[in-house]
């Protein structure tokens, strides 16, 4: 039995959300109460999740999905999630954030200011369950509340960046998969066995499937795409040690930066100097102290390159790209050759180093 499948996938907020919209639509227009409901996720992969309990109320139904991490239990593991569904005759569907939900206070998230954080896909996922079940032409009000967000959410990263009241829902697949850390570590590197049974001596390592996914979208070959998640310097050792000759690293700025200030395991937990390295590179080509005190206070990369544009100081971007590279292939006593381009949320290419470029255009990237 592979390492892999000895550990248990769990579901997101964002599946969770979306299942409970769905069973409380469920009750509300054919008045049936199913025990499990599916949804979708963006990539067209059916999640079954479990319904806990029906709530009645006067002008709608709600139903309630109890959080499951499974063998990765985050803070949310176990919370209870519940959405409340109102019939309109308007033909939209409005989402809302109730009791537990936090609000977006700062710029820089995916989520507008003054929105509840409910994120994008989690967003979807809701419509796209509601709309199967509703009748054509109609519409709803979809309230997701979490009694014990607020209370939770002092553990998570939702303070720092400005979210208040309660969490956020989350998710870009729906699915929470195993991050014991050993475990997980192990079950990456046979995607490094994979490229290399393919004749692949260069590869990408990107932190997550979006980059994976932007990856593939510029021409790189799928099986030369391999995931690192937060284990840079691991995965890179596991380079050497498998043959690789080249390394392509391929991710959101505000992961890969911390590659240029030296830090190997990029999990926020375990080291953190996104602000402070982007400041003191801002600082380096100039910048006053009045902007690197911005760059400071930012809660988000993404606001950060915001000042970076306004200020004509997007150089910095090249510089940290350049130094990440430099700083892994020390890690590795120079035997890769690496390379560092850095992605915006949306997958735009903020910067790229010359060896990336090389990499990249060897493996197909469209440059």
């Amino acid at each position: 039995m592979s390492v892999e499948s000895k550990l248990r996938t769990g579901f997101t907020t964002g599946a969770a959300a979306a299942a409970a919209a769905k069973a409380a639509a469920i009750a509300l227009y054919k008045k049936e109460r199913p025990g499990h409901v599916t949804v979708r996720n963006p990539d067209g992969k059916e999640l079954r999740i479990p319904i806990h309990r029906y709530i009645n109320q006067e002008d709608g139904k709600g139903a309630t999905v109890i959080k499951d991490g499974g063998d990765d239990p985050d803070a949310t593991h176990g919370l209870e999630i519940i959405a409340t569904v109102v019939a309109t005759n308007n033909g939209t569907i409005v989402i809302k954030g109730g009791e537990g939900i936090g609000t977006v206070t700062k710029p820089g998230l995916q989520v507008p200011v003054g929105r509840p954080a409910i994120n994008p896909v989690p967003a979807w996922m809701i419509k796209t369950a509601l709309a199967e079940i509703m009748p054509a032409g109609t519409g709803c009000t979809v309230t997701i509340r979490v009694p014990d967000g607020e209370k939770i959410a002092r553990r998570t990263l939702n303070p720092r960046l400005g979210i208040v009241g309660g969490i956020s829902i989350l998710g870009t697949t729906g699915i929470v998969h195993p991050m014991s850390e050993e475990a997980y570590k192990n079950s990456l590197v046979p995607l490094i066995d994979m490229a290399v049974a393919l004749g692949y001596s260069s590869v990408v390592l990107t932190p997550g499937r979006l980059g994976a996914k932007w990856a593939v979208s510029r021409g790189i070959p799928e099986p030369a795409v391999v995931e690192m998640s937060n284990f840079v310097g691991f995965m890179l050792e596991k380079c050497v040690e498998k043959g690789i000759k080249k390394v392509l690293l391929w991710g959101h700025h505000g992961k890969l930066v911390k590659v240029a200030a030296g830090i190997f395991h990029t999990h926020s937990r375990t080291a953190d100097a996104r602000q402070e390295t982007f400041a003191a590179l801002a600082a380096a080509l100039g910048a006053g102290p009045t902007i690197v005190s911005s760059i400071l206070e930012c809660v988000t990369t993404e606001a950060i390159v915001k000042i970076l544009r306004r200020e004509n100081l997007m150089q910095v971007l090249n510089i940290a790209a350049e130094k990440a590279s430099v700083r892994a292939s020390e890690y590795v006593r120079g035997d890769l050759a690496v390379g560092t381009a850095l992605l915006s949320m949306k997958g735009e290419v903020l910067a790229a180093d010359r060896e990336a470029r090389l990499i990249g255009r060897e493996l197909g990237w469209r440059l």
